[in-house]
């Protein structure tokens, strides 16, 4: 389709015209002719962008009353009633005169196209200026301030009797709903195909109480948006999608089919007729309030509601919530549910083991013992899991919310929620958890526009991956997730080549993919820091890893499953405790004069510790992993260690280093005797907590190496994996490593 037109009314005469406000009171034109100018804006009430200059005009109102100027709003829209514009001007405070253009017949005379739109009117009422009011706002983009401001630019020149520096601004906004001269005979129609095709793909978020910023459930109402419909189609903004169609398959790809945009093209040329009304589809059912059902509890994120003011940015928001849990939980399904939905732009919870307080401003999964529960954002579904399969959380855990606000022009109060539905553990046979491939060290440079950062997730097991979900900032502008396999072979799951941080969406994979232990997660991200990028925060800013929008992240997150977990098998099939009890009977567990020599050297170097490790493990085979640590100061240190690479990724490995304040494991450092945790879940302490997200038993031998004292460690991932034989045999094992 041809680019539209953009008309410029610079230099127009304006001719008297006679309109009501929302109280009917008749304004003039002639009610201003004392006024050495004339600002009109042309606004809409139901407009995003349109609501942020609500408060902002009021100000330039009062600002530039003295110099002589004034100020006049107009509201053009067919879908706009006189009550909806009273609620506009009360909740932005306007004392100017808010007028209602039915038929649109004053915005045709301007030329006005765009909500909003401005134009300044010199004491001949003659245009000096038309368009943006400033830069800040655009669509689905806002700078943290404006930095150029047209309207006010042009009114300080026009008092000041100079010429116009810049008198047209092409407008950013919604397209007026202007009276539309619907084509009779068209095939195409509201009634028969248009309503159909918003039910199915657009009235879920579009409708009274959810997140699209219009209803769009009747005619009267979708007539006044038909133009803007086509233009976010066409520019494929809406529905929100980013995916490249070239790779992967998504149970949740909400794009239009080429049918249905070819139909809404149609429509709108033909000026958007309603068609018969008997052609309409039945009236959707859709769900009312939680789309996950009625939860089990609702967690809330305070007990006073928060306060986002009118306008500026607003640093993420953490509110730290103990939901009583009391025992142990499984999570088969959560909803984030904003509180204000005007302003909240993401929502993510993560839970607090048992101990830990994240602090410095560190949010859900970033910060060391939060881990990702479940999110809401733009875009995204609720988290509901299969049959089957559900997230764990344990007894005594936290919850931390990270809430993101943008203010909107007006002030709100927000009390954001998460709702949650348990399920009985026994009937849980997959563990879901959500992973990530990260890289926290990174710099873009000042003006970089397609810098790259990479990152790897390697699995140790074979795992089945069940949705993607990346995650940048501001400067996001492309991510994706290729699965390198341990022959070489290489698949693209997923590609964006336009991301957008107003729209966080999930990738819900139609089959689960597998990835065989050996084969890992490779994402790759791109980032725009030049003065392209409209909503640069700063394009001078070398940009490090931060969780404020301003700062920039690199998060490839993915939800998964062990391929072969069973949690409800028998026992006697799955636990290597089983077999190592077995040798014990067989007489087979005893330790060889081999593997004792090969333990005297074992800490020597992590590669004769990788060594001793797979040998250990012939005759414990439900060892998954050995660490020396050693207390020195105030830290606890890891000095070698040797486990699988997936365990590696889930708690890390050597060469860290931790605050002996927060850990269980450097106490057992004084200890007289070796210390059993065969419950591990069950030990309350932060560290062991942690460990607890892999490991389900654990085995602490106290050591003194090299004059140092510390603790040989030996965990597995069942439960109860420490029997008195093999405690007995560890033991013999430590001391001859000293």
């Amino acid at each position: 389709m041809a680019a539209e037109a953009r008309p410029n009314s610079v230099g127009k005469q304006i001719a008297a015209f006679s309109l009501q406000d929302f109280r009917g009171k008749s304004w003039s034109l002639d009610d201003f002719k004392a006024s050495k100018g004339l600002a009109v804006v042309f606004l809409g009430t139901e407009c995003p962008i349109a609501g942020q200059y609500g408060a902002r005009l009021q100000a330039l109102a009062a600002k530039y009353a003295d110099a002589g100027i004034a100020f006049l709003a107009i509201d053009a829209n067919q879908q706009d009633s006189i009550t909806e514009l009273a609620h506009f001007a009360r909740i932005h405070k306007l004392d100017i005169p808010v007028l209602k253009d039915a038929g649109n017949k004053v915005a045709d005379q301007f030329g006005a196209q765009r909500t909003p739109e401005a134009f300044l009117l010199d004491a001949s009422r003659k245009v000096v200026f038309q368009g943006r009011i400033d830069d800040q706002f655009t669509y689905g983009i806002q700078r943290t301030k404006a930095e150029k401001s047209y309207l006010t630019d042009a009114i300080d020149q026009l008092v000041a009797g100079q010429p116009i520096s810049v008198a047209y601004a092409e407008p950013v906004g919604c397209h007026i709903g202007r009276v539309l001269a619907p084509q009779a005979g068209s095939d195409v129609t509201y009634s028969k195909q248009i309503a159909r095709i918003l039910q199915d793909n657009c009235v879920k978020c579009h409708r009274p109480g959810e997140i699209g910023p219009f209803s769009l459930t009747n005619y009267d109402e979708v007539v006044g948006w038909a133009e803007m419909i086509r233009e976010v189609v066409q520019e494929q903004r809406m529905p929100p999608w980013h995916a490249n169609p070239q790779f992967g398959h998504f149970s949740n790809d909400s794009r239009l089919s080429n049918a249905d945009k070819e139909a809404i093209y149609k429509w709108v040329d033909a000026g958007a007729p309603e068609g018969d009304k008997r052609d309409l589809p039945p009236p959707k059912q859709y769900v009312e309030g939680w789309q996950i059902g009625q939860p089990d509890q609702v967690v809330y994120i305070s007990e006073k509601p928060y306060k986002v003011p009118a306008t500026g940015t607003v640093r993420y928001q953490y509110f730290i919530v103990d939901p009583g849990f009391t025992e142990d939980k499984w999570i088969k399904a959560g909803e984030c549910r904003p509180g204000s939905r005007a302003v909240v732009h993401h929502i993510i919870v993560g839970v607090v083991p048992p101990g830990f307080t994240p602090g410095g401003g560190r949010g859900p999964g970033e910060a060391g013992f939060s881990d990702w529960l479940v999110a809401t954002a733009p875009g995204a579904r609720p988290m509901m899991l299969p049959d089957g399969m559900a997230k764990f959380v344990p007894a005594g855990s936290k919850l931390v919310f990270q809430v993101h606000y943008t203010p909107n022009g007006t002030p709100q109060e927000d009390r954001s929620c998460v709702g949650l539905i348990f399920t009985d553990g026994k009937t849980v046979k997959q563990k879901v958890a959500t992973d990530k491939a990260a890289n926290p060290r990174f710099l873009i440079p000042p003006g970089a526009d397609n810098h790259k950062v990479e990152a790897n997730h390697a699995f140790g097991n074979d795992t089945l991956v069940l949705a993607l979900f990346p995650h940048m900032h501001l400067r996001g502008k492309a991510f994706r997730y290729t699965a390198i396999f341990a022959d070489g072979k290489q698949e693209v799951l997923l590609d964006v080549p336009h991301y957008d941080f107003n729209w966080q969406n999930s990738y819900v994979l139609t089959e689960p993919k597998l990835m065989p232990k050996g084969s890992r997660m490779f994402c790759e991200a791109w980032f725009d820091n030049s003065e392209g990028n409209l909503a640069n925060p700063d394009p001078k800013a070398t940009v490090r890893w931060g969780d404020q929008t301003w700062e920039e992240m690199m998060i490839g997150y993915f939800s998964s499953t062990p391929a072969q977990q069973d949690r409800q098998a028998s026992p006697a099939q799955t636990r290597r405790t089983q077999q190592f009890v077995a040798l014990v009977k067989e007489g087979k567990a005893a330790l060889s004069d081999a593997l004792k020599a090969q333990a005297k050297e074992a800490l020597a170097s992590d590669a004769n510790l990788n060594k001793f490790g797979p040998e250990l493990r012939k005759i414990a085979p439900q060892l998954d992993r050995l660490c020396w640590t050693t207390v020195e100061g105030d830290k606890l240190v890891i000095r070698r260690c040797v486990q699988e690479e997936s365990f590696t990724q889930q708690v890390g490995g050597a060469g860290r280093k931790v605050d002996v304040r927060i850990t269980k494991l450097a106490t057992y450092a004084d200890a007289a005797e070796p210390v059993v945790n065969q419950q591990l879940a069950a030990v309350r302490a932060i560290d062991m907590t942690f460990m607890a997200r892999a490991f389900g038993s654990s085995l602490h031998i106290p050591v003194k190496i090299d004059g140092v004292s510390g603790t040989l460690n030996f965990w597995s991932a069942e439960k109860d994996a420490f029997p008195p034989e093999l405690v007995a045999l560890l033991t013999e094992l430590a001391r001859s490593m000293q």
